[in-house]
This record gives C-alpha cells, sequence and structure tokens, in this order.
C-alpha cells in the first residue's frame, strides 16, 4: 500500500510506516503526480482535494486529520467511490483553551470582569458545545446561535439577531459554506458587523471567510471601541497587514494545534484507515504523547486563580507576538512565513491532560475549566 501524506501529520511515519509505504510533502503543494500511483492520501486543512488533484490516480482512501472539511470535494470522492474520513472533535478542546486564553487576556488587559460578561457562541458542533459547557461551568452566561439551524430555536439557541444584540462577546465556530440556505460565507459582513454593541469583543477561529475580512477593516478603521481577535485569516496564507495591525490578538491558524489535538486527529484517520482496508490496529497512537507534569495553584487568591492556572499552560500572547514578529519582517515571505509558523509550531498540551495540585475549593471551578483535578 503505497500512503501519500501531509508531512505536517503528527507521528505521520511512526502510525502509518506500518501498513504501508509513506511518502510525504508539503501540503499545500501535494500535486496530481504524486498522488497519481497512491492508494491513500492523508491531508490537513491545507490540500484542496478535488478532480484536479485525484483525476486518474488510484486512491481509495482520503483522510483530513481535521476537523474541518470544506477544503475536500465530497461529492468528487463520492462519485468517484473513494472513501473519506474526517476527525471531527480532535483538536475542539485546544480551540476552546485558545478561546478562554484570548478573553482571559483581554479581561486582564481592559481590566473587565469576565465573570459578568456575556459570550455569544456562533455554532454550536465540537468546539462551540464544548465552549458554552466550560465557561457555563465558570458562571459566565454564553448565548448560543447556529447557522445551520437559524430557522427554528431549538435545544436553546436563540436567533443570531438576538445573539449579536445581547453578547458583549461573540465567539464564531461555523464551518464555512458558500450556498444553499444556510449560508456562512461573509456571515460577518459590513451590515453584521455594523450591528456589534459598544465595547464589544469578536473572535474567529472558525474559518477565515465567515468575516469580510476588508469590511472588517474598515470597521475598526472607524470603531476602535469594538476588539477583533482573529486566528483564521480569508485569503490564507497571505495576511491581511493592515488588519493584522488593527486586531487586538492575531495568530497563523493554530488555535487547534496542541500536540493533543493533533494526535487524536491522526489516531482517528489511523482508526478509519484500519477499518476501510479491515487492518488491525496494532498501534496505541494517543501513547506516543509524552506525560505532562502537573501544576499547583494557590486556592487563597481567590476563583480568579484559574485563570492563572490556564496561561501557566496556554498563553495566546506568545502566539500573537511571534506572529506578529514575522509579518512586519521586511524580508519575510510571508505566506511561506505563515505557513513556517505552523509548521514549527512549538509542542502545546491542553488543559484536559494537565493535573492541578492544591485546589482546595477551587476543584470544581477547575475542572469545569477542563483541568484534571
Amino acid at each position: 500500500m503505497k500512503i501519500v501524506a501531509d508531512e505536517n501529520i503528527t507521528y505521520v511515519n511512526e502510525v502509518f510506516s506500518g501498513l504501508g509505504e509513506v511518502e510525504t510533502f508539503a501540503g499545500r503543494s501535494i500535486s496530481a503526480e504524486q498522488v497519481e500511483d497512491a492508494d491513500v492520501l492523508l491531508v490537513r486543512s491545507v490540500t484542496q482535494v478535488n478532480e484536479s488533484l485525484l483525476n486518474g490516480s488510484n486512491v481509495k482512501f482520503v483522510g483530513t486529520c481535521t476537523i474541518g472539511t470544506d477544503h475536500i470535494d465530497q461529492g468528487y470522492l463520492k462519485r468517484q467511490g473513494i472513501s473519506f474520513s474526517a476527525a471531527p472533535g480532535c483538536n475542539a478542546n485546544a480551540v476552546v483553551d485558545y478561546v478562554i486564553s484570548t478573553l482571559v487576556t483581554l479581561s486582564q488587559q481592559q481590566g473587565f470582569d469576565l465573570f459578568k460578561r456575556c459570550v455569544g457562541i456562533v455554532g454550536v458542533g465540537n468546539v462551540g458545545s464544548r465552549l458554552k459547557m466550560r465557561l457555563e461551568a465558570l458562571g459566565i452566561r454564553c448565548l448560543c446561535a447556529d447557522p445551520l439551524h437559524d430557522d427554528q430555536n431549538i435545544q436553546g439557541l436563540v436567533h443570531l439577531d438576538q445573539l449579536v444584540a445581547e453578547a458583549d462577546i461573540i465567539s464564531l465556530h461555523t464551518p464555512l459554506t458558500h450556498d444553499g440556505e444556510h449560508l456562512t460565507y461573509h456571515l460577518f459582513s459590513e451590515q453584521m458587523l455594523a450591528r456589534l454593541n459598544s465595547n464589544s469583543i469578536l473572535v474567529n477561529t472558525g474559518r477565515g471567510p465567515v468575516i469580510d475580512n476588508e469590511a472588517l477593516l474598515a470597521f475598526l478603521k472607524k470603531r476602535s471601541d469594538v476588539t477583533a481577535v482573529l486566528d483564521v485569516w480569508e485569503h490564507e496564507p497571505e495576511v491581511n497587514l493592515p488588519l493584522l495591525e488593527l486586531v487586538a490578538l492575531g495568530t497563523p491558524h493554530i488555535a487547534g494545534y496542541s500536540l493533543d489535538g493533533k494526535v487524536a486527529g491522526t489516531r482517528m484517520i489511523y482508526q478509519a484507515l484500519c477499518r476501510f482496508f479491515n487492518l488491525s490496529e496494532t498501534l496505541d497512537v494517543a501513547a506516543l504523547a509524552p506525560e505532562v507534569e502537573p501544576i499547583s495553584c494557590d486556592p487563597g487568591k481567590g476563583k480568579e486563580v484559574v485563570f492563572e492556572a490556564l496561561l501557566s499552560c496556554y498563553d495566546v500572547r506568545s502566539d500573537d507576538a511571534r506572529f506578529r514578529a514575522v509579518m512586519v519582517s521586511e524580508n519575510s515571505d510571508r505566506a511561506g512565513s505563515f505557513d513556517g509558523l505552523r509548521k514549527n509550531y512549538p509542542v502545546r498540551r491542553e488543559l484536559g491532560v494537565t493535573a492541578v495540585t492544591d485546589c482546595g475549593d477551587l476543584q470544581p471551578l477547575l475542572r469545569g475549566l477542563g483541568f484534571k483535578c
């Protein structure tokens, strides 16, 4: 069996070499020639998998080690009888860690009480639902809307109009859809942005084009009271530098880039591949990740200590600083640097694999936030 894979898939050789011959390439440049005689294609979000890539190839199975699937022409795969698997939810906890780190950082920088804010969550799939669960465990009020179900008030959802009108913070977690009844492309258009409340915060860790980036740039130039945080960009790997200058925090599509999320994505595709080819699973993929040292906290400091614990595990400001330093460099190949930051991203572990000692009365809050204690 020949397996062509994105070189950035975590533990790709360790996991898949036991199933066949593995050849790895930069994901954004995988070509039709490279996959022509492959039986399996394994990708991440930067590879466009469609007829132009696979026409005439021997590929029987495509797997993406990511939550998102908008880079996959699933209709074409189905017509060709090519099996497809994704990794829904694999990095959802990492994205939630990122969002909460962002909100904690902004609350400290801007001097507001996060516990008294209302967070609007747009899209309540794997990420949005977990974000809601963790924020509510902290006692933070949440409103949820889902553009894929915006015609119904179900499962506690509100209409997007109500969410925008009432929320102090809006966090976007929708898939990207370009047509159909539930369009999310440019969901946050010039008109929607104009409706944001004074002193509100807009966070996008979903898909870049869910926000019209040019409209956001014009909006932020006029509305300095609104704070924007972008992990995803409309024309990745190209970045709108004037927009980067205006956002409070900017990162190169790494919200879900925890080691644990990447390992989970690899594990899910490994399992799907074994099922498809009727092979035995001989490897415990999760065991490849090293153990995490526990951290301690001082319950005497009050509930704010849960935020200190979070930032000690993951502080989004370090990613923002690296990103800006590279993007503003006069000699920077910005598109190449964007991908380089992702490829060489430092090891980051999730709250869910981190134990906290000396929790005291804060144990429920720390557990609610995702820690082990």
